[in-house]
């Protein structure tokens, strides 16, 4: 894999990381209400349910590309589609990140983790996201290591952006901030997703 196609692989997990939703919720839910190290917990547990999702979705794609090349275009057109529909939503949002930030009453650390962990395993919007975020990838990822990239990057991502949304969440005065600049970044982030659609189209 080269460098290109790995920041390529980085920016398109790092704004499904961003994009506000259900799991973004969940951490904030427990960062606000137990502590930065429930967030944290409970970031890492949405994480490995993430790299879960990414290696059955990898091992997946590459059955279906060697099966059926027909099938394999089809779902990556269904893949440009739904980023499409992610940049779509976001540039239409108008609550953005800020409108996901709830607090809740306390728990324990192990609640935070079976949270986390349950929030990406049970979101069917996760399973969409990587056919069509692998169905760009897979290809480049016959070898083990570009397989081992392909499944350890979105973990990393996804488990760093939460942490940092954890510690965040630590200072009540970023909450200000946050809500502020909430639509900019919805719109900004819409604008790449709409762009890595034609890039999905234009690449099959």
């Amino acid at each position: 894999m080269t460098l290109s196609i790995w920041f390529s692989l980085l920016l398109i997990c790092l704004l499904g990381a961003m994009s506000p939703g259900p799991s973004l919720a969940v951490v904030a839910k427990h960062s606000l209400s137990s502590g930065r190290w429930h967030g944290v917990v409970a970031a890492w547990a949405h994480a490995c349910g993430v790299g879960f999702y990414a290696l059955l979705t990898l091992l997946g794609l590459a059955v279906v590309l060697h099966q059926s090349p027909l099938l394999f275009t089809s779902v990556s057109y269904a893949g440009a589609g739904y980023l499409a529909y992610l940049g779509i939503n976001a540039l239409r949002s108008k609550g953005g990140v800020a409108a996901k930030l709830a607090q809740s009453k306390s728990t324990t650390l192990l609640e935070a983790a079976r949270d986390g962990v349950m929030i990406s395993l049970f979101n069917p919007k996760l399973a969409l996201f990587f056919l069509a975020l692998f169905s760009q990838f897979v290809e480049v990822g016959n070898e083990t290591s570009s397989k081992a990239i392909l499944i350890i990057t979105p973990l990393l991502v996804d488990g760093l952006w939460y942490t940092l949304i954890a510690c965040i969440l630590s200072y009540s005065r970023v909450l200000t901030v946050l809500r502020t600049k909430a639509q900019l970044i919805d719109r900004l982030s819409g604008v790449v997703l709409l762009g890595l659609a034609c890039r999905v189209v234009w690449m099959i």
